[in-house]
This record gives structure tokens, sequence and C-alpha cells, in this order.
């Protein structure tokens, strides 16, 4: 063996050793046969776009992806699984089942959820026997953490910013619903993104998971049936408008960030 494929395949072990690091620690899933869409339909736009530009052309109208808006390279330094659960290990998190119109709660430490619960999606469990991590933060005991946060500093006139912070494995998310505008950011991993304007329903089974809905009912849409999708990935954020109808799916183990607007 010759010194150049030596020193190949030594990056290859160190790149695949890297990984996880890479990831802060959580779960990479390159693996998974559910991967990031074959086009994004969602504009994208870089940290140049106006306030006024954003009212015109997205706040009420259609949800756009806006690239280096935030700096949040500190706030992700904090969330690596190492350091969460250092400092949180012994906190109660709040897991809501993965369903559209009903959500159960179930309170566990957040070290047993990391360990024991944060898993990719079971192809056979439905949503609402799902646990997913995400809202339901005790900003008493999560408050260090989200003062770091850096939040888009875009508004909609009348409304303040509320955070829903969340951490799942690579193949969960929320099936279709909907409520009031907001922006969500990926802070390690990636996440998938499927809307549709508050006019078009989609067809959809409200006990059932994203990965099942992408599985067994998107192959079938014909073009005129098909959402508007995307994958954002860090240092990427989503902007949805009030009302319109949207669903998610971890293609990596995750943690993101919503500020809801209301």
């Amino acid at each position: 063996m010759g010194p150049g494929i030596q020193v190949f395949l030594l990056l290859q072990v160190l790149v695949t050793l890297a990984l996880p690091e890479d990831n802060g620690g959580w779960v990479l899933d390159r693996d998974s046969p559910v991967q990031e869409e074959e086009r994004c339909t969602v504009d994208k736009v870089d940290a140049s776009i106006t306030y006024s530009q954003f009212i015109q052309q997205y706040a009420y109208s259609r949800p756009v992806i806006i690239q280096g808006i935030t700096d949040n390279v500190e706030f992700q330094s904090l969330c690596t699984k190492q350091h969460l659960v250092r400092e949180f290990g012994d906190r109660q998190v709040r897991l809501s089942t993965a369903n559209t119109y009903s959500y159960e709660k179930v309170d566990v430490p957040f070290q047993e959820y990391v360990n024991h619960l944060l898993k990719p999606q079971d192809l056979t469990s439905l949503g609402c026997d799902t646990l997913y991590f995400f809202g339901d933060n005790n900003f008493t005991e999560w408050g260090s953490l989200f003062e770091k946060y850096t939040p888009p500093p875009f508004r909609i006139p009348g409304t303040s910013g509320a955070y829903s912070f969340g951490i799942a494995g690579s193949g969960t998310g929320v099936p279709f619903h909907w409520h009031g505008p907001g922006y969500s950011e990926v802070i390690y991993g990636r996440k998938r993104w499927f809307l549709y304007p508050p006019e078009k329903t989609p067809e959809f089974n409200p006990n059932g998971t994203t990965l099942s809905w992408l599985l067994d009912t998107y192959p079938y849409l014909s073009e005129e049936e098909r959402p508007i999708e995307c994958t954002i990935r860090p240092g990427e954020v989503l902007y949805f408008p009030d009302r319109w109808w949207h669903a998610t799916l971890n293609l990596d183990t995750s943690v993101f960030i919503s500020t809801f607007l209301g």
C-alpha cells in the first residue's frame, strides 16, 4: 500500500470519527433513506435584504429562507450534546406527542430524554405515540441558554417573539399544522420543511408522522399538489407567514429553535 493511499485512508477515518463532533456530538444520519428534496422551492435571500423588502415581499405572503441573518456561533457552542447534558441533565423537560391536534404531555429529566428517548423515528409508530421535545420550555431554568440566542431582527408590526427550543432524532417531526407567523433556525443538523398556503389544506393523517406521510402520500402527489419545500441548515433561518400549513422532518438528530410572532 503506497503512502498516498495510507494518507487517504487515514483522512477517511478521521473524517468519520469527526462527524459526530461536527454536529455538536449529536448523531448525523447521512445513510438515512430519507434525504433532502430534489429541488428547494422556497425563496432564498441573504442578509442584505432590508426590513422594508422583507415586509413587502414575504411577511404576509410567502415563506423565505434568509441566510446569514443571525450570528449564533456562541449559542451553537452551548448547544453541544456534552454541554447541554452537563448543564441541564437533571432538569425536567416536557415532551409532547408529535401529532397535529392533541398533544399529550410527559415530563422526564433531560438526561433521560437524551440517553433513552432521543432516537430515529420508528416507522411503525403513529405521531400520537411518538414523544417529541419542542416548546414547553421552562424559561426560568433554561433562561441562561436562551439569553445567548440572537433571534432574527425582523418583526411583524404588533407582534413580539416567543422561543420554542427543541432536540429531536432523525426521521422525527411534526405533521401538518398551522399557527401564527414565525421563524425556525437549525443550530445542529438538518430540518426539511413542507409548506402549503392557508387556502390549500394538505391531505394527511393527523395522527400519522411526517415520515409516514413522506413515504406513503408524497410520492403520489401531482406537481400541482406538491408542497413548497426546502431543507434548512445551520446559518439559515426560515420565515413562515401567518396560517401557513407546515410539517417538519429532521434529517439528522437536530437542535433547533423557533421564534413565534404573536
